[in-house]
């Protein structure tokens, strides 16, 4: 081999090492784990068994389960015992530009023969149980410097008064739910240890600061003297942590594609396809975006590409594809009308597509629902 094609050759293996690199990257799930409490703020204290103390253990234990997964990120809102703003844990979501968020927590009763586990999603609740426990994890915020200008004035005693900034992420709830539910289904896993007390909602601040889908986890009642026990086991907190992060793994698998089976289709592939036809397809669907505002149901996210045929999603027609960074995403209908849209939503969930939820646009453009219904 003379020296030409040797630096053809290694050149080459420098850029297939390159798209490999930057194929990896961009199929990154990323999961924000965040400890509640911390520092002065310990949680709920009964018995020595420390709230804050606890939810720290379970989410480095999760952390490390996800750490070893392939594709997956994990950002920590605090890895040691110190004090992070309720904001300033979702923002930390926020900016990492997670695929979820997953905020673990410890309840607590007067009434110590309280138990079971609870997985909240962000939602308005009328049941007292559920603002109660809201109220609790919320008033958090009286701890932080001047929190009454960084929150607005929201009072914590009164969590009905968040009631008008929860519409603007209608369009994760859906994804949230599904999320919620697999965490709560491992710890009916767990029989007797743990009573699964199932999905709930409340207006939980952290919760709604996080624009991605999101679950506070109540992993069970450390004023519950057996549970508590539990909770503060090296044993209990693996059981608690495994359930968690296959919770996780199951949903990333579900809407992202993950494991050992899709690692074989991860592998950069050639394109043979000239730069000039892509750069023309970009630039046609751009001017073909018509204007106005648009809802549509998405049904599933994918890194596999599907035909688009009825056949392959449960007979539903007028069924559209989007490709962003390395996903395939599906969607369901288009129409301006948000009455209608709901119609659609309802359809495809009768389908079989139980997560499937809402999205707006607006001459293009990914909007919140709330700004496609103004």
């Amino acid at each position: 081999m003379n020296r030409f094609n040797k630096i053809k050759v290694i050149f080459t293996f420098f850029l297939t090492i390159l798209s490999f690199c930057a194929y990896s990257q961009s199929n990154v799930f990323k999961v924000t784990l965040d400890a509640g409490h911390g520092d002065h703020d310990f949680g709920a204290v009964y018995s020595g068994r420390i709230e804050k103390n606890i939810a720290l253990a379970i989410v480095l234990k999760v952390g490390k389960i996800l750490e070893s997964t392939p594709n997956v990120n994990v950002i920590y809102t605090r890895k040691t015992d110190v004090f992070i703003d309720l904001v300033e844990r979702a923002n930390i979501a926020n900016r990492a530009n997670s695929n979820i968020f997953v905020s673990i927590h410890c309840n607590a009763n007067k009434n110590t023969a309280a138990d079971g586990t609870e997985t909240y999603v962000m939602g308005l609740s009328k049941l007292a149980s559920n603002l109660e426990a809201a109220k609790k994890e919320n008033s958090v915020i009286t701890l932080e410097k001047d929190y009454k200008r960084k929150y607005e004035g929201y009072d914590p005693n009164s969590p009905e008064s968040m009631i008008g900034l929860t519409l603007m992420q209608e369009e994760y709830q859906d994804n949230s739910i599904s999320l919620a539910s697999k965490i709560e289904d491992n710890f009916e896993k767990l029989g007797k240890k743990l009573r699964q007390g199932g999905v709930k909602q409340a207006p939980f601040m952290v919760l709604h600061k996080a624009y991605m889908p999101r679950v506070l986890v109540e992993t069970g009642f450390i004023s519950n003297p057996t549970e508590g026990n539990i909770l503060n086991s090296e044993e209990g907190q693996n059981d608690i942590a495994k359930a968690i992060a296959e919770a996780i793994i199951s949903y990333k698998r579900e809407y992202f594609g993950s494991g050992s089976n899709e690692s074989i289709d991860a592998r950069p592939v050639r394109d043979t396809t000239p730069v000039k036809a892509k750069v023309v397809e970009t630039v046609a669907v751009a001017k073909n975006t018509p204007k106005g505002t648009f809802f549509k149901v998405q049904l599933i996210a994918s890194i596999k590409k599907t035909p688009l045929e009825p056949k392959n999603f449960k007979g539903l027609k007028n069924v559209t594809m989007v490709y962003e960074n390395n996903i395939y995403k599906y969607f369901y209908q288009e129409t301006s009308d948000y009455t209608a849209a709901k119609k659609y939503l309802e359809e495809a969930k009768d389908k079989g597509y139980g997560a499937a939820f809402l999205v707006a646009t607006k001459d293009g453009e990914k909007i919140s629902i709330q700004d496609a219904i103004k």
